[in-house]
């Protein structure tokens, strides 16, 4: 026994030391794998003294002698707290995540291969002016001296992947600007699911499902249908291709920006609101800095890769974008000549395919070889789906696919233009600077001191011929003329207005432009839901603050629930004396409630439920399973679901009726169904007690990390996650995806910042991001903003952190001037 006992001790002992040892080594590692954010660091390749001055939530002022070192400085301290982000950025522009994650990176990786961005970055900073490469050099020392001067561990990415940092590149930057316009870029997938549609529904259809701006009648085209219907397997091909392709806009429209004159605020002088709405990533897509020198003062939101504030303000102005979302990509169908498989047609004859080779290295796997190929208009986007080459021949001759966009030319100077934008000083400089800003196309709203409000789109935006009879909505014959650009859209003739009469600019997707503006920028501007809502909300308050803005930055009120409910109650399941006291008790809720998406009821979960349910029922039988797959966003259902509720006699007879059966069923009928599916679809997730169903714990913000968001075990270590209210409609946004039967209501898409600036007094502008300034997860500023940012709070980053919050100062010096020394 006394030897069993001593052996138990050691057993215990040994298992106290082992915890012990482990929880020493991740506390060590917790702290040894953060940068060093105080002291002074000698560095090459600085001009002068840098200091960089960190406030408790981890925002840095930079203050250098000279514009190059601030930028420098700002590309150290994305390095810093954003290390693995710019490296996995890094590596999808580059189409090189096979490297780090195996075959699962291969299918992103080919479709950016043979995308070309990477190749396309290069091109474009070979014909950056001086200046440009300068500034793009400076921020890449920066990062780079960060990288071989670190000391410590490599955040838990590295070790996990077993991977190393590489060194920073300009074209990284301008790689990383164009994946930006990609994902606010177009209706390339649109163009895929038009012609996915035509295989099931006939031209006149297409149009009611994939409904025009409300007001618009549809666009006239060819019978687009009955030609693409000749070609299913090139449809099916296509799809596969949009399947592995990063996301796009499609996946989800939204933001919201404001600026009112000095008559409509307490100040008398401009206040200006904005909130990008994107795809939740942890960390957040956004950092906040403030950069000083010489010629530059500009504080608010960069993005780790790029040296440049991309919304917030200087001294004088201040600046907020939404996106226009016009129809900048065009897909082509292009025809191979028969036993020529190297060329293609053209107006004027066959022409060769411009060609190339690529390898892709996967980890642990054989590398990848890939022939690229390009036509007069583009990569050959259905070479990314390899069986394309056999599938596409139903009439004897082979088609394939490419791809033209305005954000892949070697002339895009938007990088150049955001930098002029920071150093604007009134309306016409800021005008000025955009002209060179070509993609994507954004709603920009400009303040300035002296009282001045703006708005302007610029972008290139593609001119189409009168006789182009598709409008870029589907995929043109690549060999006929009249579907070519005819050059862009003068930058003169983009829209604009310079101190409006009303004192008032809002934009939030919805269409700019009256039906009289002479050019074509697209025909699926986002309903205007929340822009209606936010003209009434400014309309309602005299004099404006910040206060009150931030107010309806908070505001959950969803008119679309609004104009869909009544129609849903007016159904016979609404007045059913033999409904059972549970559904009576949850239908009596519903017609008292005022369609405020908040959190924490329950009423916004059941009619999303109903909505989600009655958009299946109505669609899926006549597109069939995979179209719908496609099909069903709340971009593409919402309108068409309404426009035939509405209408139940003309478009509700055809768009409610089941084909599946013999019977004729109404809009009323659809609805009904809908009503008991819901309830067993909220049943089966959440109990059958509706006084525990909580639209925020099923409307919870998740923030997807990069690449370990899906993988078990370390998603919940890296991703973040909140209760959150509002839906797509609603100006706090929390997009969900009705096509994800696993969490079909969580919001994945919602404002990736908010900011309000008050041009009486610019260092007391606010911001908020979704998660907090460092990449790190171990670290205390890898989530710390997340809870307020749900609940719509801010911070400022004034001229200087208040007293008593700056709580580190570093100090860069040139290597030299310690040698000297």
């Amino acid at each position: 026994m006394r030897w069993i006992k001593r052996l138990a001790w050691l057993l215990i002992s040994l298992l106290v030391i082992a915890t012990t040892a482990v929880i020493g080594g991740y506390v060590w590692y917790r702290q040894a794998s953060q940068p060093s954010t105080a002291g002074t660091l000698q560095l090459t390749g600085l001009r002068d003294r840098v200091t960089i001055v960190r406030d408790r939530n981890a925002v840095p002022r930079i203050a250098a002698a000279n514009a190059l070192d601030a930028y420098y400085a700002l590309g150290f301290v994305h390095a810093q707290d954003r290390l693995w982000q710019m490296q996995m950025n890094k590596r999808i522009v580059a189409g090189r995540v096979a490297e780090m994650v195996g075959e699962k990176g291969l299918e992103t990786d080919r479709f950016l291969r043979t995308l070309g961005v990477r190749r396309n970055a290069e091109a474009i900073v070979a014909q950056a002016s001086p200046e440009v490469r300068a500034v793009l050099q400076a921020y890449a020392d920066g990062v780079n001296a960060y990288i071989d001067t670190r000391k410590g561990p490599l955040p838990p990415e590295f070790l996990i992947l077993r991977a190393r940092p590489e060194h920073w590149e300009a074209a990284d930057t301008i790689g990383w600007q164009t994946m930006m316009a990609w994902d606010l870029g177009g209706n390339w997938t649109q163009e895929v699911l038009r012609m996915g549609l035509a295989q099931q529904l006939p031209t006149a259809r297409i149009a009611e499902i994939l409904a025009p701006y409300p007001g618009d009648a549809p666009l006239r085209t060819m019978d687009y249908a009955a030609f693409y219907r000749r070609l299913a397997p090139l449809s099916t091909a296509l799809a596969r291709v949009v399947e592995q392709a990063p996301p796009g806009y499609v996946e989800g429209m939204g933001s919201n920006n404001w600026v009112v004159s000095g008559a409509h605020t307490a100040s008398g002088k401009p206040l200006l609101a904005n909130d990008p709405h994107l795809g939740l990533q942890a960390p957040a897509l956004w950092y906040f800095a403030r950069l000083q020198a010489p010629g530059l003062d500009v504080a608010g939101a960069t993005l780790p890769g790029a040296p440049l504030v991309v919304l917030g303000h200087n001294q004088r102005i201040a600046w907020g974008f939404t996106n226009t979302a016009p129809d900048v990509q065009d897909l082509y169908i292009e025809r191979v000549r028969p036993g020529h498989p190297d060329r293609y047609q053209t107006p004027d004859g066959w022409a060769a395919f411009e060609t190339r080779t690529e390898t892709i290295r996967v980890k642990d796997a054989p590398d990848v070889t890939l022939t690229i190929r390009a036509t007069r208009h583009g990569p050959v986007l259905s070479d990314v789906a390899a069986p394309i080459a056999a599938a596409a021949q139903p009439l004897g001759a082979q088609y394939v696919v490419a791809f033209q966009w305005t954000a892949l030319r070697a002339d895009d100077k938007t990088f150049e233009a955001s930098l002029k934008l920071g150093q604007a000083s009134n309306w016409d400089t800021f005008v000025a600077a955009l002209r060179d800003f070509h993609a994507p196309q954004q709603n920009m709203v400009y303040a300035d001191v002296d009282g001045n409000i703006g708005f302007i789109a610029p972008g290139r935006v593609p001119l189409r011929r009168a006789d182009n009879d598709l409008k870029g909505l589907a995929p043109a014959p690549g060999w006929d003329a009249r579907y070519d650009w005819d050059g862009f859209v003068p930058f003169d003739a983009l829209p604009r207005s310079f101190n409006p009469p009303e004192g008032m600019i809002v934009t939030a997707n919805q269409k700019i432009v009256g039906n009289d503006y002479p050019y074509f920028l697209t025909s699926e501007w986002t309903v205007p839901y929340r822009y209606d809502r936010i003209r009434t909300l400014l309309a309602a308050t005299p004099r404006h603050t910040l206060d009150s803005f931030a107010a309806i930055q908070r505001d959950t009120v969803s008119l679309a629930v609004r104009e869909a409910l009544p129609l849903l109650l007016a159904a016979p399941v609404a007045s059913d004396a033999k409904t059972p006291a549970r559904e009576r008790a949850l239908l009596d809720a519903l017609r008292k409630w005022d369609g405020n998406m908040q959190a924490n009821r329950s009423e916004p979960l059941v009619v999303t439920a109903w909505l989600r349910e009655l958009s299946r029922l109505m669609f899926l039988d006549k597109v069939g399973d995979a179209q719908f797959q496609r099909l069903w966003e709340q971009r593409n259902v919402q309108q068409p679901m309404m426009n035939a509720l509405r209408d139940p006699d003309r478009l509700g007879a055809y768009w409610c009726d089941d084909t599946r059966t013999p019977d004729k069923e109404t809009c009323a009928d659809m609805i009904g169904l809908a009503w008991t599916r819901a309830l067993a679809d909220l049943d089966a997730r959440y109990g059958s007690d509706p006084e525990k169903w909580n639209w925020g714990q099923a409307h919870t913000a998740r923030a997807e990390h990069k690449p370990f968001g899906k993988v078990p075990y370390l998603s919940s270590l890296f991703n973040i996650r909140v209760p959150t209210g509002g839906d797509t409609f609603t100006i706090d946004v929390g997009r969900h995806s009705l096509r994800d039967e696993r969490a079909p209501f969580e919001s994945t898409h919602a404002a990736s910042l908010r900011a309000l600036y008050d041009l009486s007094d610019l260092p007391a502008s606010r911001f908020m991001s979704s998660t907090g300034q460092s990449g790190n997860a171990l670290s205390p500023h890898y989530r710390d903003w997340t809870d307020k940012w749900a609940a719509v709070q801010s911070i400022a980053i004034g001229a200087r952190p208040p007293r008593g919050t700056a709580f580190e100062t570093l100090v860069l010096q040139p290597a030299r001037q310690a040698a000297a020394k």
